[in-house]
């Protein structure tokens, strides 16, 4: 369970920086952005995991003799990209207004490697909806912070969230192509 706390805060992180970055504009109230971003970020981060999941399973019979490795290359895949944008400016850099539209997509945007990660609940012994629960509730927390934490520091901390989430999904592969 340990593994997916982990995994979770990982993931979180995309979410967490886009919040940082959303709190830091001026919007008429930071509360309902707090809200809406835990909601759209955390909703997105738990189903996108579940998708990884079910294609995970579906996929297993026929790579079952390599799917540690690919869980192992997905997660440092997705860390690594995870970095590399951490060292990069923040879409929400260009965004102007925030409406719905605009967090429906950076909802979608920021899941997406969350469903390359969601393979990896293939490999271990949990259940993956409790799994993809957990990834929403903290996805939700980090985001929500997010918010007041970019109202209050501004963008500083928005990189360093990403690099952090990156690096824990690597040491994630790397323990579950060790423990094979």
């Amino acid at each position: 369970m340990l593994e997916v706390i982990f995994l979770a805060i990982a993931l979180s992180m995309d979410a967490f920086a886009v919040s940082i970055g959303l709190g830091s504009k001026a919007v008429p109230s930071k509360k309902k952005l707090a809200i809406l971003a835990a909601f759209m970020f955390g909703f997105f981060q738990g189903i996108m995991p579940l998708l990884g999941y079910l294609g995970g399973k579906g996929m297993l019979g026929w790579i079952d003799s390599y799917a540690t490795w690919l869980a192992f290359f997905l997660l440092m895949l997705v860390g690594i990209k995870m970095i590399y944008e951490g060292f990069a400016e923040g879409i929400e850099e260009d965004i102007s207004k925030i409406t719905f539209k605009v967090m429906l997509i950076l909802s979608l945007a920021t899941s997406i490697d969350a469903m390359a990660a969601g393979f990896s609940l293939t490999l271990l012994s949990v259940q993956p909806l409790l799994a993809c629960a957990i990834i929403a509730l903290i996805t939700a927390l980090f985001s929500g912070f997010g918010v007041y934490i970019g109202h209050r520091s501004g963008t500083w901390l928005e990189g360093k969230a990403e690099i952090f989430g990156g690096v824990i999904l690597i040491l994630i592969g790397i323990k579950i192509l060790a423990a094979s």
